[in-house]
């Protein structure tokens, strides 16, 4: 593409946006000037497209038909397969559809991205593939991945096993939706306020929030840098931390991932001896005021209390920065999504690592011609994002971030006496699905009203797995297991102790088995 150099004109009205008054002798020494720079920005294409990665021609895929595709879970179908063996050979995988897998195509539930095909695989996927699993498609994801609830794709609801008249919860919808229905063996999400742990706690799946920086996120759309995460969806616990070590540790793209950062023996810890750990049970966690079912803090606290039939030592803990943590989050996700995800068109500025240039081009250009399709909830965060940025300097979202540090060391404070920390989830089960006759605000409260639990650690970067607590109303509870940041394995081996204490979990009415209804724990 020849980059063509600003007329006159054009440089005229770019100095009136910054509030110059440049004179006609000044845009005219400009104008060749700037046309020189530009010149680099030509040599610069031509350079990267000598090297530049081109999407397979042997990944076939299709779009199911609304006939197979029962749960509107599914965006495509596809049957990639790189080798017969491996610690996840046989295993079928679906991945949300915020992740890239090359040469197949990719929604992020969003008109804005419609169209695009990636030429990359992500490190996660391109792991998965390395461990012999099999990639079965992409699960249909949020718009943009900005909802804890799953109406707001433009494919369509996503519906719950457990009761298709639901929400399963978002923003990685499909995905736990498809590891439910039992329709595939694992699955990939991703987790900005609670991404992965929402639509499990929902669809009573396991869902597991690595440290931040663990999983490397690069080929995944990204919204926050400072709150993106990738994390496993499964049934079981054992399958939650054999998929972590297969896509934990660096990969030298991701500056979220700490220079050190090192994974652990994930699946070896499960037969570690649980007895002595410390349980701390968050009471800010509990008791929301105006949100917090009775039934689902019952739940939590009667699952809670039974990990010391496992040797455990349970007690009480206040945390209070977890109520103000949502706050924190607020600002951060509205502001710092409206720089990097909208006007950074995806990926931003400024940070050292592999960019996607051609679905930076594709997004950004088509962002600008159908931006009315965007989710009421996309459509909020922009309007409060530009309102703060250009009013208030994002001088809030400089507060918020520094703000972050106070948060993590309150859990941190909490964690010097505990080994994990435990909550509910959500502090709700799941509610009816929006209709397109309900008003946008309850399009928009049904959206976001369940993070106050899940979206403080990822301010914070803690390690985060939910666990089916039990049921109330016949619908999933999850109870979340939080543990020091990159001591992973502990959530998960507490997470596994709860698993067999209960006997294995729970399935939809339509999967359970005639008499036990549950999967058995390994």
């Amino acid at each position: 593409m020849v980059v063509r150099p600003p007329s006159r004109d054009e440089l005229a009205a770019i100095a009136r946006g910054y509030g110059m008054h440049l004179s006609e002798e000044e845009l005219g020494s400009f104008e060749p000037m700037a046309a020189g720079l530009l010149s680099s920005y030509e040599t610069v294409e031509e350079l990267y497209a000598a090297s530049a990665p081109r999407p397979p021609a042997d990944r076939p895929w299709t779009r199911p038909e609304p006939a197979d595709n029962p749960l509107g879970a599914w965006y495509v179908r596809t049957e990639i397969r790189e080798r017969p063996d491996g610690p996840l050979a046989g295993r079928r995988v679906v991945v949300k559809d915020n992740i890239e897998v090359a040469g197949v195509p990719m929604m992020n539930g969003s008109r804005t991205l419609e169209g695009f095909v990636p030429s990359r695989d992500a490190t996660v996927v391109s792991r998965l593939l390395a461990a012999g699993a099999t990639i079965t498609g992409k699960a249909v994801c949020e718009d943009l991945c900005f909802s804890g609830a799953s109406h707001t794709s433009v494919t369509g609801p996503v519906r719950n096993p457990w009761d298709v008249t639901r929400t399963t919860g978002g923003s990685s919808s499909g995905s736990a939706a498809l590891v439910a229905a039992g329709e595939v063996d694992l699955a990939l999400g991703g987790d900005q306020g609670g991404s992965v742990r929402i639509p499990s706690a929902f669809c009573g799946t396991v869902g597991h929030k690595p440290s931040h920086g663990l999983v490397p996120y690069t080929g995944a759309f990204p919204i926050e840098f400072t709150l993106d995460h990738l994390g496993p969806i499964t049934r079981t616990v054992a399958d939650a931390a054999l998929m972590l070590s297969v896509i934990a540790g660096r990969d030298g793209w991701d500056p979220r991932q700490p220079a050190d950062v090192q994974p652990a023996d994930y699946v070896g810890a499960l037969g570690g001896d649980a007895v002595g750990l410390r349980v701390g049970v968050v009471s800010e966690g509990f008791g929301i005021p105006d949100l917090s079912e009775p039934g689902v803090d019952e739940t939590v606290r009667a699952a809670a209390a039974r990990l010391g039939e496992a040797g455990m030592q349970v007690g009480e803990v206040s945390v209070p920065w977890h109520r103000h943590a949502m706050h924190v989050w607020n600002v951060i996700a509205t502001d710092g999504a409206t720089a990097q995800m909208v006007d950074g068109n995806g990926y931003g500025y400024n940070w050292d690592g592999l960019y996607d240039p051609e679905l930076i081009a594709f997004y950004g250009r088509q962002r600008r011609e159908v931006p009315d399709a965007w989710s009421e909830t996309v459509k909020l965060v922009v309007l409060c994002g530009r309102y703060s940025i250009e009013n208030y300097q994002a001088r809030h979202y400089a507060m918020a971030r520094n703000l972050a540090f106070e948060v993590r060391r309150g859990y941190d404070e909490a964690l010097a006496s505990f080994d994990v920390l435990v909550m509910p989830t959500l502090p709700i089960v799941a509610t009816p699905l929006v209709t397109a006759s309900d008003p946008r605000e309850t399009y928009i409260s049904r959206a976001l009203e369940m993070i106050p639990n899940t979206a403080p650690f990822d301010v914070s970067g803690h390690p985060a797995t939910t666990v089916p607590a039990g049921l109330v109303d016949e619908l999933p509870v999850g109870m979340m297991i939080i543990g020091k940041r990159f001591h992973d394995a502990t959530c998960l081996r507490v997470a596994h102790a709860f698993e067999k204490l209960s006997g294995g979990f729970p399935a939809p009415p339509a999967r359970a088995g005639a008499s036990a209804g549950a999967t058995p724990a390994p």
